[in-house]
């Protein structure tokens, strides 16, 4: 359960100016809410892969944003706003998380040192914090988190010569970025596709939903209970360790004897676990839940109280990780000394072994980070702040982490470059450009010529049914991805390789190499590549520990 908030606002009485206190109250409701629907977000994925983490960055981000003001006594409203942004925007992580904190700054600049806020500094606010986001992103796309910043900034605008409380005008926002989030798929064809409204948009309706609901007194810590179709349940468990209470998942399918009541559901589960999620489909209700081991049996008993359990499934969270840490070598990498005066590349891994190879290569700085772990923009700064070179490169290695390197350049009184790698193979084509004692701008200028000399394919499987770009999938097959773009799904891992391989006509290139995850054994990774070699014998095929999670292989072909 989530740490009761004592209410600082009545909605009983109009309230037409909030200091800092009240913000700094307002902020941990917004993070708490986001919290507990954290995993309705990260279930948002355009694309069926294991790795949604929209949530968890952005709750990550706004967690950074309260640890900043969680101890203040300020009662100024801007000074209280500034101090969230510069916390948001260390903690950031991810492309949403980013985003976020750019929002926070813009509105954070719009109000400087205003001892209090009211309605119509709440619309220039929120005004400047679109502008200021919109501005961040090289080439902004409407659907996403931006469209939904605008629209609130539109109705508040509106609002603003109609009412002087503070609590109208919230709810007005809140209800424009409900409508503005489910219309995202109309302006972004890849969300209709997929069937799903954007992950960073509703995020965003959570923080100020979460705000609202504390004003009105009502619960953090229970989920808005959305049932969701049974085709569409993820499971995802993406923590490097196991939390405390996180011993054991358990997956109960059963048939109600009556209508569920889903605040009731809901509450009664809360008290046994987190990570819960209810789907639903001709009938059958299927519960997920992580409960600790006293637990365990508590969410059987209960779906059996109140109807008939048709299937269970558990799983032993513990011994999975312990399974997971000892299937790939952890070994640290050695990265190379570098001297005054040299270029310094920090590259973000997603897994030890990629890690190792980067620093065989010649990287300073390894950040731990990629699919559903990008790391934020202080991790990234501290990870050269201390190099003793103030040349430095980051190679992002993801598409998710490049406004977070850029969030860290910017920070930086260093001389630092980002290359946009969006994939390891990117980041490990540009390595071989690098030049410690070269000159700075011709290695960058180096590096990002040559990103456009590699394919990147991606091979993990599917979390749910959907149909992108033609390509049909079923929940658990396996699937490939080139250069990001969904084209085949296959019964196996290495039918999927094949086909992979084939639509990236590697047989006009002269180098393929298979970075294996943390769940392929080396022996399997060994016989998958010896088949490869098979079908592609002018080509050298050679295999590499990746230790990546999620995906079976990265594969570049060069």
């Amino acid at each position: 359960m989530t740490d009761p908030m004592p209410a600082l606002i009545s909605e009983a009485n109009p309230i037409k100016s909030i200091n800092g206190r009240m913000l700094q109250k307002l902020i941990k409701a917004g993070l708490t809410w986001l919290r507990t629907n954290q995993q309705i977000v990260n279930t948002l994925n355009v694309f069926p892969v294991p790795d949604g983490d929209t949530g968890t960055n952005m709750v990550l981000t706004m967690q950074a944003a309260y640890d900043e003001i969680k101890d203040s006594k300020e009662t100024n409203f801007g000074k209280m706003a500034h101090l969230v942004a510069h916390g948001a925007l260390m903690g950031a992580r991810g492309n949403s998380g980013v985003i976020l904190s750019q929002l926070w700054r813009g509105f954070a600049r719009a109000l400087d040192d205003l001892p209090v806020l009211e309605n119509n500094d709440f619309a220039r606010a929120l005004a400047e914090a679109r502008d200021t986001a919109y501005k961040g992103v090289v080439r902004p796309v409407e659907g996403t988190i931006l469209t939904v910043a605008k629209d609130i900034a539109a109705e508040a605008e509106l609002i603003t010569p109609v009412t002087e409380d503070f609590i109208d005008m919230l709810e007005r926002v809140v209800q424009a970025a409900d409508r503005s989030v489910q219309n995202t798929p109309a302006l972004l064809p890849v969300l209709k596709e997929a069937g799903v409204v954007d992950s960073g948009g509703k995020g965003l309706y959570f923080i100020l939903d979460g705000m609202l609901r504390y004003i009105k007194g009502q619960a953090l810590d229970i989920s808005i209970g959305t049932v969701q179709p049974l085709s569409e349940m993820v499971f995802l468990n993406t923590l490097e360790t196991v939390e405390p209470g996180q011993d054991y998942e358990v997956i109960v399918d059963f048939r109600p004897h009556n209508s569920l009541d889903l605040p009731v559901f809901y509450g009664t589960l809360e008290q046994m676990g987190t990570s819960i999620q209810v789907g639903e489909g001709e009938g059958i209700y299927r519960l997920h839940i992580h409960v600790p081991t006293p637990n365990l049996y508590s969410p059987i008993d209960y779906t059996r109280s109140i109807g008939t359990v048709t299937k269970v499934a558990i799983e032993n969270l513990v011994d999975q990780m312990e399974n997971k840490n000892q299937a790939c070598d952890e070994t640290q990498p050695i990265v190379s000394p570098i001297e005054p005066g040299q270029i310094a590349v920090v590259a973000v891994c997603p897994g030890a072994g990629i890690a190792r190879v980067f620093a065989s290569l010649g990287v300073s700085a390894v950040v731990d980070g990629g699919q559903s772990m990008n790391p934020s923009t202080q991790m990234i700064t501290q990870a050269f702040e201390n190099l003793p070179t103030d040349k430095i490169i980051i190679l992002p290695n993801n598409k998710n982490i490049i406004l977070a390197a850029n969030a860290a350049r910017e920070v930086s009184v260093k001389d630092v470059a980002v290359v946009p790698s969006k994939s390891v193979p990117q980041g490990l084509a540009a390595m071989m450009c690098l030049i410690p004692d070269g000159d700075f701008e011709s290695v960058v200028k180096e590096m990002e010529h040559a990103l456009a000399e590699v394919q990147t394919g991606e091979i993990t499987f599917a979390t749910r049914k959907v149909e992108i770009d033609g390509v049909q999938v079923e929940e658990g097959q396996i699937i490939a991805l080139l250069n990001g773009k969904l084209i085949c799904s296959c019964p196996n891992v290495e039918e999927a390789l094949l086909s992979l391989l084939s639509k990236a006509h590697a047989e006009q290139y002269e180098l393929i190499t298979l970075f294996h995850g943390a769940d392929i054994l080396k022996t399997e990774a060994a016989s998958i590549a010896e088949n490869i070699q098979a079908h592609f014998q002018d080509q050298v095929v050679e295999v590499q520990e990746g230790c990546q999670p999620h995906y079976h292989f990265i594969v570049a072909i060069e």
